[in-house]
C-alpha cells in the first residue's frame, strides 16, 4: 500500500535504509522509535497489511503476539525499565497495525499515566532523536538482548 506509513518503513528498512530498523521477525520488524524520550522505545511492525489482530489467521496472529512478547522481554532486559506499556495502534489509510513498548520509569511524565499525556511537541523535541552513535548504542543493546531472548525461546 503506497499510501501507508508502515509499509513504507518496512519497504524502507528491507532496502536498508531505515537506520531505526533493528531486526527482522517472522511477523514483523522490530525498529526504534524515531525519538527515544522514552530510552529503548521500540515498535513492532507487522509484516501483514492488517488493521486488527483477527484479521490475521489463526497461527501468524499467534505469533505475532508471541513475537511481540519476546521483543518487549528484550526491551525490558536491554533497559531496565520500571514498567513497559504497551499499545496496539493503526495509523493512516488502511491503519496497518504496529505496537509501540514503552519503557517505563517513575517521574518519567509530570504525573502518572500514558506517554500520550505529553504533547506531540514533547514527544517529537529533536533533542530526543538520538545521534548517530546514540542510536547505534541502543541498537546493539536491543540486538543482545533479542539474541537472548530468542535464544531461550527456541531452546
Amino acid at each position: 500500500m503506497e499510501q501507508c506509513l508502515v509499509c513504507r518503513r518496512i519497504a524502507q528498512a528491507a532496502a536498508g535504509e531505515n537506520p531505526y530498523f533493528v531486526r527482522e521477525l517472522e511477523t514483523g520488524c522490530v525498529v526504534l522509535g524515531d525519538n527515544q524520550r522514552f530510552r529503548g522505545y521500540t515498535l513492532l511492525l507487522c509484516k501483514e497489511h492488517a488493521t486488527e489482530l483477527h484479521h490475521l489467521p489463526p497461527r501468524q496472529r499467534d505469533l505475532f503476539l508471541h513475537e511481540m512478547a519476546l521483543v518487549a522481554e528484550a526491551v525490558d532486559m536491554a533497559f531496565h525499565p520500571g514498567k513497559l506499556n504497551y499499545e496496539l495502534l493503526g495509523v493512516g489509510p488502511g491503519s496497518h497495525m504496529h505496537w509501540h513498548i514503552f519503557p517505563r520509569n517513575p517521574g518519567d511524565t509530570p504525573q502518572p499515566g500514558p506517554v500520550w499525556q505529553l504533547s506531540r511537541e514533547e514527544m517529537n523535541d529533536p533533542r530526543y532523536v538520538p545521534t548517530p552513535q546514540a542510536l547505534a548504542d541502543i541498537k546493539r543493546a536491543l540486538n543482545r538482548a533479542l539474541d537472548a531472548v530468542l535464544a531461550k525461546d527456541q531452546g
